[in-house]
């Protein structure tokens, strides 16, 4: 039995600017996950984790339980200029992060880091995003990536290792983060007003409270979903 357990605090900050503030938390996993899967590399990549057996990552927790990878985000929120590029590097035969988000337009650069050639593959599902694959050479120069259209859990691949995989979740607003391996997330800049707030996790579910955020007030919620 699981349950994500999410404590939030919404609440404007003051300094600075009194109509727009920081929604910030914390997600904790209840209950104990099926233990995750060795990964079947290749011996070259294998080689790359000398002592370690890397394993899928479908569940990664901190102490005291915090869930990372969740994607956090404000539904009916607005706008908002998307920022610096989103980073994706391969490194050991993986895509790190496992689990990132994006805004509509945004570059997402992907680096390679490896000793050794992978394709990029990102395969979405929603009309208007382009399905490319492009090779990268061990080291590399990045290749570029967006979005033109909003998309939970985009995959990306590697047809060449095909045990890699990365999930960029893309919106029409920059107001989205994914959760720390602490299970704790912040979004800056969130202007005054009512919002629903969403954690989603690709494996464990999704949780949902509506909040406001209003000038110097703050607000803390429970919420548990089973």
């Amino acid at each position: 039995m699981k349950s994500l357990i999410l404590t939030l605090t919404a609440g404007a900050l003051v300094a600075g600017n009194a109509s727009a503030g920081d929604v910030t938390g914390k997600i904790t996993l209840k209950g104990t996950p099926a233990p995750e899967r060795e990964i079947p590399m290749d011996p070259a990549c294998g080689a790359l984790h000398p002592g370690k057996k890397p394993t899928t990552r479908f569940y990664v927790t901190g102490a005291g339980g915090g869930l990372a990878d969740c994607v956090v985000y404000l539904e009916g929120a607005k706008g908002g200029a998307a920022p610096a590029p989103v980073v994706i590097d391969q490194r050991g035969c993986e895509y790190l992060p496992y689990i990132s988000s994006a805004t509509v337009n945004q570059t997402i650069r992907v680096l390679n880091s490896d000793p050794a050639m992978h394709n990029v593959h990102p395969t979405p599902a929603v009309d208007g995003n382009k399905e490319s694959n492009r090779a990268q050479l061990p080291k590399g120069a990045p290749l570029e990536f967006s979005f033109a259209k909003a998309e939970k859990f985009l995959r990306f691949k590697c047809d060449v290792h095909p045990w890699m995989f990365s999930y960029v979740s893309i919106f029409d607003h920059s107001l989205h983060t994914v959760s720390g391996k602490d299970g704790s997330f912040k979004i800056t800049g969130v202007p005054d007003g009512k919002y629903k707030l969403v954690v989603e996790h690709r494996k464990g579910g999704k949780v949902e409270k509506d909040i406001e955020v209003k000038g110097g007030a703050k607000a803390d919620f429970d919420i548990t979903a089973k």
